[in-house]
């Protein structure tokens, strides 16, 4: 599961990057410094894991991580090959959800590739190239669909009907996340489409080291509405500062935070809302007293597919799931007093694991 970051040259992708992976990837004053894509993977913070390993006292803690892709800019024209176009439409297919960086910031040294601060216009600006490069796709699965339902099979009738609808929705500027989910019974025909404008989106306004004030406030205004209006989330960081924040010692950043005000770094919340945007829950397992592990599994995961996260011999070999509930391992103190309240369940391969279960698979090989 990956997220890519995307955005207008020169609005701190990058930046924002360096800060979530703490690697580094040049993040110069000039369009395309990033040309290929960068994969970070950031850990996501969990007060739930630190609690488990206090109880637990393992010698290993393992997070639930997530994948960051850092994607080139974008300028006007990308969905006809303009600057890096292809390239980034076709980074952005392959991944699952997108975080958006819009600039809020003023830096008279940091030149907006517009010319003109105006962070609705840049969310229009990618949200037209995405557009036009869905329009692209669905004109081309409709002509398909258009030959096949000749045959006259009624799910292909059905298939040009919502295309058509969907063609409709895409030509009058909507993005295809506020279009009718594709109906049931035509998920084989439609299930590659693999929309831009689908997937996930969470819009990030980068502010100034002054978090929000004067202009900067009601540029976040906007971003927040911009965001409302799209069916995405939204969030305000100053990624600069954050960066900043992460080359400190852990010490220093504690002080740090505490001068600012702030209980915790901005990127903890970028972190947790974009573990929310790709549907995922987290499952726990523990290992005697060695290890202490977070799982992340998209939400409805049953089971027997959570065992196969772990190994695909635990999926071929599951016998049962022995689930504990966070709450109620806290609450009780320790395994063995969870089980003496009759507080550990056992649950078949169908189980629908729920976040923060805390499961011993049982299976054989």
């Amino acid at each position: 599961m990956r997220v890519g970051i995307v955005g207008l040259p020169n609005v701190g992708k990058s930046t924002l990057f360096n800060a979530l992976t703490q690697a580094s990837v040049p993040a110069e004053n000039y369009p395309f410094c990033t040309i290929d894509p960068n994969v970070g993977r950031a850990a996501v913070p969990d007060e739930r894991l630190s609690k488990l390993a206090d109880l637990i006292g393992p010698e290993k803690v393992v997070p639930a991580t997530v994948d960051f892709v850092d994607i080139a800019g974008l300028v006007k024209g990308a969905s006809r090959g303009e600057g890096l176009g292809n390239q980034f439409l076709g980074h952005i297919r392959d991944v699952d959800a997108i975080v958006e960086v819009v600039r809020c910031f003023n830096d008279p040294d940091v030149s907006h590739v517009d010319q003109v601060l105006d962070p609705r216009s840049d969310i229009e600006t990618i949200e037209l190239e995405l557009i036009l490069a869905d329009l692209e796709v669905v004109n081309r699965r409709r002509a398909k669909i258009e030959r096949q339902k000749k045959s006259g099979e009624r799910c292909y009738i059905k298939a040009y009907e919502y295309l058509d609808s969907l063609l409709r929705h895409l030509e009058s500027g909507h993005v295809a996340r506020t279009a009718p989910s594709i109906p049931e019974g035509l998920e084989y025909e439609l299930a590659d489409l693999n929309l831009l404008t689908a997937k996930p989106l969470l819009i990030v306004a980068n502010v100034g080291d002054d978090g929000l004030s004067g202009e900067t406030a009601h540029r976040w205004e906007q971003v927040k509405q911009a965001a409302a209006e799209r069916g995405a989330g939204a969030l305000w960081l100053a990624a600069k500062l954050e960066a900043e924040l992460w080359e400190l010692a852990p010490d220093e950043r504690a002080v740090f935070l505490a001068e600012l005000g702030a209980s915790e770094p901005g990127l903890y919340r970028l972190l947790r809302e974009s573990f929310k945007l790709l549907d995922l829950i987290t499952f726990f397992t523990t290992t005697g007293g060695h290890e202490v592990r977070a799982w992340p599994i998209k939400r409805g995961t049953t089971a027997v597919q959570a065992a196969g996260q772990i190994h695909t011999d635990m999926a071929k070999g599951f016998i049962r799931a022995e689930v504990v509930a966070y709450d109620d391992l806290i609450e009780a103190g320790s395994f063995a007093a969870v089980s003496k309240l009759g507080r550990m369940r056992l649950e078949g391969r169908d189980y629908e694991v729920q976040d923060g279960d805390i499961i011993h698979f049982r299976f054989n090989v």
